[in-house]
């Protein structure tokens, strides 16, 4: 079993970053692919990036490449997420995931065993 706990989430202008963190704890970090969803108010789950086990491979939902970039540090047990031009629409719930290696980098939420709480992310016009 494995915990997560995300963090960086905030208040921030149109066109502003921000970096969030997700920390996790159990189990070996590196025996997971991990992702990053975010659900919005009155939406569902929205796929947002996944990356493989050693972070050799990444997997971007297609309307966000380029603007959001996943990451993971295996010696912080830590998986990141870049966020760059910020646009309102961006405003959500962040979350990470976890998943076996053998269920591989998918986009759905029902694949994914362990979940942390969440992170906002809020965009000001």
């Amino acid at each position: 079993q494995v915990q997560l706990v995300e963090s960086g989430g905030g208040l921030v202008q149109v066109g502003g970053s921000l970096r969030l963190s997700c920390a996790a704890s159990g189990r070996t970090f590196s025996s997971y692919n991990m992702a990053w969803f975010r659900q919005a108010p009155g939406k569902e789950r929205e796929f947002v990036a996944a990356i493989n086990w050693s972070g050799s491979t990444t997997y971007s939902a297609d309307s966000l490449r380029g603007r959001f970039r996943i990451s993971r540090d295996n010696a912080k047990n830590t998986v990141y997420l870049q966020l760059s031009n910020l646009k309102p629409q961006d405003t959500a719930l962040y979350y990470c995931a976890a998943t076996s290696i053998a269920a591989g980098m998918t986009q759905r939420p029902d694949a994914y065993d362990y979940w942390g709480q969440g992170t906002q992310v809020t965009v000001s016009s």
